[in-house]
Formats: structure tokens, C-alpha cells, sequence
């Protein structure tokens, strides 16, 4: 008999909220605790003994315990999914999801960082005018990638399907389309986030009143 999965983290955090949709397509249930601003820190030794980067997602299992956000949704559909829907099977096809997955943690996720932090956050410390500028120039180039591989598959990020690349970047275009900020006419952008609204997951993780 399998465990439950336990999830650390607080439900607003955009990285547990990847897990949380995960959680929802593939119908695991699972309990969550609250850890992350505002709730118990995650610095505190016993959550460090878990991950010691102090952020949140961490995942715990009959395995053991895992910490990345991409990496815990990777695990959750190879070990819960009975087809390869989320996460294809075959090695190009796999690819294709995990590189666009590797886009939104390297690319796409640090261009908003100054921005989001600056306009969502009103943190005292991004507040440099000339820097907001170029990190809303630079966000809005990211995206502009994301519309042209929508305009080209007209469907999904990694094409035809829905898959995990979309979870974790269908999470971004909703901050993006949150954060008050000047943004580009993306038609293609557009429609997938209406794509996306029509999935019950995404109503309840992504487009729910957080960025």
C-alpha cells in the first residue's frame, strides 16, 4: 500500500502550485503543510534537513524525498500516470516536453524576477526604474518565443497534446497576464490561455486570483 504524498509548501507559491495541478491531473491525493512567508520557515533546521536551498516545493513519499519543482512533476507522472498523456514515453517525444519544462526554469522564470518583484511584491529594493524597464522588455521578449512556438503547434507548447510543459508554463503566462506591466498583442498566447481555462486543474492552481 502506498503512502500519501505529503507536499511542503504554501498553496500560493507558483512552484507548489505546479505540483498541486500535477496532483490534480493525474487524480493523486495527497496533504499539504503550509511552509514559505507567512508560515512556519522554511530555514528552520527541520525543513533544511529536507532541502537545503530553504524553498518550497518538497515532496515526500514511500521513496523518500524530493525537492525542484519540474523535477517533482516529472516524478509524479511517471510514477502515477497509466499513459503517456503528461509525460510522453518515447525519448524525442519526452524531450521535446523537458525541454520546454528546462525553458521556463532557466529562461522564461528569471526574466520576470525583477518586474514581478518590483510591481506584485512593491519589495523597497527593485524599485530602479531603468532595471524595471529593461526586465519588462526582457520578460516580454521571453514570451515572445512562447508565441511563436503557439502560433507554430496551435495547440500545446510541445504540440498537439497537453502535457506537463504546460503546466509549468501555462503558471507563468498567468503571471505575466497578472502583473501589471505593458505587454505585446500575443493572439496565439491568447488563445492557449483560454486552451488552458478549460481544464478544471488550472482553474484551481493556475488561473485563481494569484500570480
Amino acid at each position: 500500500m502506498e503512502h500519501t504524498l505529503k507536499i511542503l509548501g504554501k498553496a500560493s507559491s507558483i512552484n507548489v502550485r505546479k505540483v498541486l495541478w500535477t496532483c490534480e491531473e493525474l487524480g493523486i491525493t495527497y496533504e499539504r503543510e503550509d511552509w514559505g512567508s507567512g508560515f512556519a520557515s522554511t530555514h528552520s533546521p527541520e525543513f533544511l534537513r529536507f532541502n537545503p536551498n530553504a524553498q518550497v516545493p518538497v515532496i515526500i513519499d514511500e521513496a523518500g524525498v524530493l525537492w525542484e519543482s519540474n523535477t517533482i512533476c516529472r516524478y509524479l507522472a511517471g510514477k502515477h500516470q497509466h499513459q503517456h498523456d503528461l509525460l510522453p514515453g518515447e525519448p524525442a517525444a519526452r524531450a521535446r516536453v523537458e525541454q520546454w519544462m528546462d525553458w521556463q526554469a532557466t529562461e522564461l522564470n528569471p526574466s520576470w524576477s525583477y518586474a514581478f518583484m518590483a510591481l506584485v511584491r512593491k519589495d523597497p529594493e527593485f524599485q530602479d526604474a531603468h532595471r524595471l524597464e529593461v526586465g519588462i522588455r526582457g520578460w516580454n521578449q521571453k514570451m515572445g518565443i512562447l508565441e511563436h512556438q503557439l502560433a507554430t503547434t496551435k495547440a500545446y507548447v510541445a504540440g498537439p497534446h497537453f502535457t506537463l510543459a504546460d503546466v509549468v508554463i501555462g503558471l507563468s503566462v498567468n503571471r505575466w497576464l497578472m502583473t501589471p506591466i505593458d505587454r505585446p498583442d500575443y493572439p496565439a498566447v491568447d488563445e492557449y490561455f483560454q486552451r488552458l481555462a478549460q481544464r478544471p486543474g488550472f482553474l484551481k492552481h493556475g488561473c485563481n486570483g494569484l500570480p
